[in-house]
């Protein structure tokens, strides 16, 4: 695995290609906005989604698709979950079977309520069965650029797979661990930005350690009892794709999740947040699906179905978490 292509330069795509640049001959960075793409060409730099951090020098950014992948070995994408179906059918006519998938985005599909390697299969499987994984875990992009310590996830259904680009991956910043419970990773990565919203209402209610405390716990649950219901494994969302990014999301500044529910905490609308906002925020679309599946699955999960009330049906905060206070009582699973 000598050349990488990197689909989406947001500052997760960004922050990928200068923490993998060292492990690979050659990396192609796709920019959607072709004007960025040049002044990423010019100023090694992503002035718009990272900026202060330089672009290596084996790093091309480029707003040309084909010319991303050509001779890729690996396609790494991480375009925002919404997204993903049409990347990928854009690049039908431009991949091929000896290519490997790596999918780097957290979310669930609306509609489909499909998760993003059974996206990226189902396109694919149109012309050839794709050798797909997924990599999460605990990771905000500007640290990760910033070269400080980060361990996460790499999954896949082939175990192989998974253990080749752990090695490929891995540098003295950057340690993976090898996975092959793609369910469990995935739903780690899409659930706990649902829950982080509510960290963000906690905290712009000033609510205390206590409230917050509870919400990480009874979210990691939540998040459980789904992967579970789907196949995943219990022991992966005790590990870094689920405790660890929930607890990381939760309460780092950095979240833009938490940073939406801090909002809608201090009374603005979700439409003035969203507008206001030059990234992603994936719990808002997440939860849609987060419910629809609780439905299908028959998964008890209020955290989740408060955090939509809230962003979807103008329920205020206070009285979200008034509802979850005064549920029925139970036995702690």
């Amino acid at each position: 695995m000598k050349n990488l292509a990197i689909i989406g330069a947001g500052s997760w795509g960004t922050a990928l290609a200068i923490i993998l640049a060292p492990r690979f001959s050659r990396v192609r960075l796709w920019v959607y906005e072709e004007d960025l793409a040049v002044r990423m060409w010019r100023a090694r730099e992503n002035d718009l989604y990272l900026p202060g951090f330089h672009l290596p020098d084996n790093t091309e950014p480029t707003s040309d698709l084909a010319a991303a992948l050509d001779g890729a070995e690996v396609v790494l994408t991480a375009v925002p979950s919404h997204l993903v179906r049409g990347v990928y059918q854009r690049m039908l006519p431009l991949v091929d079977e000896s290519m490997v998938f790596v999918s780097a985005t957290k979310g669930l599909e609306n509609v489909t309520l499909l998760r993003m390697s059974e996206i990226i299969d189902e396109v694919l499987q149109v012309r050839f069965a794709p050798r797909v994984a997924v990599i999460s875990g605990p990771t905000f992009a500007q640290e990760v650029a910033g070269l400080e310590p980060t361990a996460l996830v790499v999954a896949s259904r082939d175990a192989g797979l998974a253990e080749r680009l752990q090695t490929a991956f891995s540098g003295p910043t950057f340690r993976l661990y090898a996975n092959t419970d793609t369910i469990g990773v995935e739903i780690g990565g899409a659930i706990k930005n649902v829950v982080a919203v509510g960290a963000g209402v906690l905290h712009g209610l000033a609510l205390g350690h206590n409230a917050m405390a509870a919400l990480i716990t009874r979210g990691l649950a939540e998040m459980t009892r789904l992967a579970v219901a789907l196949g995943g494994q219990v022991r992966t969302l005790a590990g870094l794709a689920g405790l660890g990014d929930l607890v990381l999301t939760c309460t780092g500044d950095l979240s833009r999740n938490r940073a939406v529910g801090v909002e809608l905490a201090h009374g603005r609308k979700l439409d003035e947040i969203t507008g206001s906002m030059r990234t992603v925020a994936e719990g808002i679309k997440t939860t849609n699906a987060a419910v629809d599946l609780a439905q299908r699955f028959s998964v008890e999960m209020p955290i989740s179905q408060q955090m939509f009330q809230v962003l979807h049906f103008g329920v205020s905060p206070r009285e979200a978490i008034q509802r979850l206070m005064v549920r029925s009582l139970k036995q702690e699973e």
